[in-house]
């Protein structure tokens, strides 16, 4: 009798335990891989929030994509972060101090320095150079030797350049894997980057002179324009980041 009674109660410990696992499962998997598809796993994109970016096209443009993406002004999180992309409108002095008071410029700058696959998008292209005329003087992350000046007056052209302008490649790039020259993408900018260096130019744009649209050098990327709003052109260049 003992010995029923020993079974039924290891039978019933087993069915808990069987239950419990089965509803513990789908969580475990899940926080451990933040999205999977097609038994595929996808690597978690951090956008980071500097306080005068526009965050929300940028994250639905990667989750049109299928990537998973997280948004964070936490700087213990860009530094776990496995690749970072960091938008950025407005002026190149309000962002850095931005960045300075919010403790990112740490984690931003070692996270390239790392190796980790980074995007900088408009402003925050400019912000990697060493420093900017916008407004005064004011020193960048110094991530890339050079520095960032006002479009010259043209006449019978604007400032702000906005609008759909003419992609150029000086060179075969990762971020503009089977992107066309001469593709359209959308620019809202009074300011260039002028690198020392120009063999990190990844791509060219003309308005009153010919300016630097890209830049990269190895897990390094950074555009003017703004790809979350150049139509296909610019989910081409986004999914191309997101797979590197």
């Amino acid at each position: 009798m003992r010995s029923e009674d020993g079974e039924s109660s290891i039978a019933t410990t087993s069915c808990l335990l069987l239950s419990i696992l089965y509803f513990l499962a789908p969580i475990l998997f899940f926080s451990l891989c933040p999205l999977c598809l097609c038994g595929e796993l996808k690597i978690m994109i951090t956008i980071v929030d500097c306080g005068i970016n526009n965050l929300r096209s940028a994250q639905k443009a990667f989750e049109h994509l299928g990537f998973a993406t997280h948004v964070t002004r936490q700087p213990e999180e860009v530094a776990a972060a496995q690749k970072i992309v960091l938008p950025g409108v407005g002026a190149f002095g309000a962002a850095m101090k931005s960045l300075r008071d919010a403790g990112l410029i740490e984690p931003i700058v070692d996270g390239i320095t790392a190796g980790k696959p980074f995007l900088g998008i408009c402003l925050a292209m400019q912000l990697l150079f060493d420093w900017s005329e916008e407004l005064g003087l004011h020193a960048g992350l110094g991530v890339v030797s050079g520095k960032v000046t006002k479009l010259p007056e043209t006449p019978g052209l604007k400032i702000p350049h906005m609008g759909w302008s003419a992609l150029h490649f000086p060179r075969s790039t990762k971020l503009f894997a089977n992107v066309t020259p001469g593709s359209m993408v959308y620019f809202v900018h009074s300011y260039h980057a002028t690198p020392d260096e120009p063999e990190v130019v990844a791509a060219t744009c003309c308005h009153g002179l010919e300016f630097v649209a890209a830049v990269e050098r190895d897990n390094l990327m950074a555009v003017q324009f703004h790809p979350e709003k150049s139509s296909v052109v610019g989910m081409q260049i986004l999914d191309n980041f997101a797979r590197l």
